[in-house]
């Protein structure tokens, strides 16, 4: 039987750094996110097969990518008491490991084909969980809309749950792509040698309120609080990163240039902020009536970009 489920991407609005216990990926902090709909990942998990296999994008995949994917989905098959050889089947709708958040609805689509796989009553608060597992960010894809993601303090109360699922908010992202390639070093390293920055700590003593903060802004439809708020929380997230020991970035040249551009663009009454992930790939906040002209303005730059725009995604469908 086959069970594919399809994930969306989603963009932390305010940020997760760091983990607190790396096996069970539990948060130093809690994060609010958008689901994407411009981004997503389609899997099936067929079970009772002969071998164990992972087929990404058409290709079988060995080496360690394919080794934390069986890891994964034999952690829940003990989890469950079930067994059997599978194949993965995935086709990823973004590009990997270059700050868009790919794992995000990788193993969320994973977890919620698994769950169908076996056919498992499982809670969305559950699959939350269950696919925060496998990939951090991959617990708030499980919603769309505007999505919180608890920190929590075991795994039973680490878990996402919805904000706003449909909102009505007046808001665009428009991600950039500088560079589809490979980060040089992973969010998982990144985030270990970030809390070697002296404004590490103090940055987790600010994340009460800048969720509280967030959430006012979603609530009351402000787009322009949610702006600054975002921006703020990548800026901060970066700013440790350059203050590790060693320093270190995800920016390239071309980061830099846009953020420029996005500042300029504010002080020329076109309002729009930033926000970027463990990559070089910015992601706009905008509205819909600003879209045209910030894409006009960032290919004067940078000709060679691809812009894709996204607004709200769903939470887990499945397609068959």
């Amino acid at each position: 039987m086959k069970n594919t489920a399809r994930a969306h991407t989603n963009i932390a609005l305010i940020k997760y750094w760091g983990k607190k216990d790396a096996d069970l990926r539990l948060p130093l902090m809690s994060s609010i996110s958008m689901t994407l709909d411009a981004f997503y990942t389609d899997t099936s998990l067929l079970i009772d097969t002969e071998d164990k296999k992972f087929i990404l994008n058409g290709q079988e995949v060995t080496g360690p990518a394919a080794n934390r994917v069986f890891a994964y989905v034999e952690r829940l098959q003990k989890l469950f008491n079930v067994s059997g050889n599978f194949h993965v089947i995935s086709d990823n709708h973004v590009p990997t490991a270059a700050g868009l958040a790919s794992s995000s609805s990788a193993f969320a689509a994973l977890a919620a084909s698994f769950v169908k796989a076996y056919n498992l009553s499982v809670s969305p608060k559950g699959l939350s969980i269950l696919a925060r597992l496998g990939s951090g960010s991959a617990t708030r894809s499980i919603y769309g809309g505007f999505v919180k993601w608890n920190k929590g303090t075991n795994s039973a109360n680490s878990f996402a749950e919805v904000i706003d699922e449909k909102p009505q908010m007046d808001l665009k992202l428009l991600a950039v792509e500088i560079s589809e390639a490979e980060k040089k070093l992973s969010s998982t390293k990144g985030m270990k040698l970030a809390q070697t920055s002296p404004f590490f700590k103090p940055w987790i003593a600010r994340n009460d309120e800048e969720i509280a903060q967030m959430e006012a802004a979603i609530k009351s439809n402000d787009f322009t609080k949610l702006g600054q708020l975002a921006e703020l929380s990548a800026s901060e997230m970066h700013a440790i990163n350059l203050a590790a020991q060693p320093g270190f970035t995800y920016f390239a040249n071309e980061t830099l240039e846009i953020i420029k551009l996005i500042q300029e663009l504010r002080n020329k009454g076109l309002e729009c902020y930033y926000t970027i992930d463990a990559g070089p790939n910015v992601k706009i906040l905008c509205q819909k009536n600003s879209c045209s002209n910030i894409k006009k303005y960032v290919k004067s730059i940078l000709p060679n970009v691809k812009i894709v725009e996204a607004g709200f995604g769903p939470g887990i469908t499945y397609l068959d």
